[in-house]
């Protein structure tokens, strides 16, 4: 109950926020890329990566602010590998931190209230039906599956959606809630089972050879002052109200919002031992990806347009679309309904065509 209050508070804050405009991110980002490969050598899940593949794995790009270049970059390191086999999805992230803290012990609780490591994975990149996965430094766990981002839709979240076979593991580099000494951090490690990744993955789990699937990670993180033997969020000296948590993140969103899947960042798997890798080849954007954005940029103007008018316009010229592409080599074509609307987008040189909804939703070259 408290958790679905929760949610619904969050839901009713986010449309007052949207009264006026649609939030977008501030600026064009490439989402970061990893190329993760699979492990012959059994993984133990104890918060460690004392395994030769986990040394072997390179590590992603340190986490940068939630908002990218717009903020100063995080003063605590934090980074993550990946790993694959037949069973399970593996990750690996290490946070710098001074002060280990952690309050919360029951699972599904909002663990983004404590210090916390989470996880967004959306297999097929539609933006819809993806995995999120949360912990702090107690190895509390919060799984949830979210039907579609909540700027599309009042009631997305699930809660009761457990992963089964889900492996976690913390280990800490210091003393968790014990202010009387200086901390290095904590390391996590998680298994997450395929099988239960391939319920809404509306794709191959595990992937085949050069799947690319999206997934970002994220780094929430509270200042902290002294209280007795351990610690309390800071709050504002002048107003006595709780200071704003960081946000940190592998792939930089460009707004204070993770559930934008468009940005999050691209993981590409390789049904080859990480032992054998010799070079990793640079990762070139593909002409689809860069359609989805020019594709999703007319999402976002229609989100603007629906607040404006209370109706979704029927033309890139009703809707004064402004976006830098050439527009000799594309075919746009938009239907609309009262309520609803479909932008159809034809890649002329690839015979490419991609399809984006009024809820968000962006499918490749589908049949009705």
């Amino acid at each position: 109950m408290k958790r679905d209050l929760f949610l619904l508070i969050f839901v009713i804050s986010f449309k007052v926020i949207l009264a006026d405009y649609f939030p977008v991110p501030a600026y064009e980002i490439t989402p970061n890329y990893y190329a993760c490969y699979r492990t012959e050598e059994a993984i133990i899940i104890d918060g460690r990566m004392d395994e030769k593949a986990w040394q072997l794995a390179e590590w992603t790009d340190p986490f940068v602010d939630i908002e990218g270049d717009l903020k100063p970059k995080p003063f605590y390191n934090t980074q993550v590998k990946m790993l694959y086999d037949d069973e399970f999805f593996y990750f690996y992230a290490y946070l710098e931190d001074k002060d280990l803290w952690a309050t919360l012990t029951k699972r599904d609780a909002v663990i983004f209230h404590d210090n916390d490591f989470e996880i967004f994975i959306d297999p097929d990149g539609d933006t819809h039906d993806y995995y999120e996965l949360e912990l702090n430094a107690f190895n509390t766990v919060w799984d949830l599956l979210v039907l579609k981002p909540y700027r599309d839709r009042a009631q997305v979240a699930v809660n009761a959606w457990d992963i089964q076979g889900l492996q976690t593991a913390v280990h800490l580099d210091g003393t968790i809630n014990d202010n009387s000494d200086e901390d290095v951090g904590w390391g996590v490690e998680i298994a997450i089972p395929w099988v239960v990744l391939a319920e809404c993955a509306h794709r191959d789990s595990p992937p085949k050879n050069e799947d690319i699937w999206r997934v970002n990670f994220s780094r929430v993180h509270y200042d902290l002052d002294k209280k007795g033997d351990s610690y309390e969020k800071r709050r504002d000296i002048e107003t006595g109200k709780l200071l704003p948590e960081y946000n940190w993140v592998w792939s930089a969103q460009g707004l204070i919002a993770m559930h934008y899947p468009e940005q999050w960042g691209y993981v590409q798997f390789f049904d080859k031992g990480v032992a054998d890798v010799l070079e990793q080849k640079p990762y070139q954007l593909s002409q689809t990806e860069i359609d989805k954005v020019l594709l999703r940029q007319i999402y976002y103007a229609q989100k603007q347009y629906y607040m404006n008018h209370k109706k979704y316009a029927k033309s890139l010229k009703e809707l004064k679309f402004s976006y830098a592409y050439k527009k000799e080599d594309y075919l746009i074509e938009i239907y609309t309904s009262p309520h609803c609307y479909e932008v159809v987008l034809l890649n002329k040189k690839t015979g490419q065509r991609l399809f984006i909804f009024e809820d968000g939703r962006l499918l490749e070259n589908i049949d009705f």
